[in-house]
């Protein structure tokens, strides 16, 4: 899946107005939050070094809001990486490195330094 992240930026940045919004689930990227790799391509007030996680024995379900009720967008498989952006009780949001964004259950990752 191509991504922004994958982009070089092509500097100067001026602020001349609205750009073009990339897909909210292909780049990670939030109006508050940004992938640190995303700096100076948008302008967002945190940019972030993801926590590498891995998808636990069970599996897991990435989607499109830290809601059960939300669209399922990928099933992950066990031992799966994912990098953790951020977090709310109960949900973790991020992305498959160069895949999709969204949401996971916390209690579906697991630390693989610890």
């Amino acid at each position: 899946m191509d991504s922004a992240i994958d982009s070089k930026p092509l500097g100067p940045f001026p602020l001349a107005g609205p750009v073009e919004k990339p897909d909210p689930h292909g780049t990670p990227l939030r109006g508050d939050i940004a992938h640190v790799a995303l700096a100076g391509t948008y302008f967002v007030p945190h940019y972030v070094v993801p926590l590498q996680r891995m998808v636990g024995d069970m599996g897991a379900n990435l989607r499109t809001a830290p809601s059960e009720e939300s669209e399922i967008l990928w099933d992950l498989s066990p031992g799966q990486r994912f990098d953790l952006m951020d977090s709310t009780p109960g949900w973790a949001w991020g992305w498959l490195p160069g895949g999709p964004v969204g949401y996971v259950k916390l209690s579906d990752l697991l630390d693989p330094f610890s």
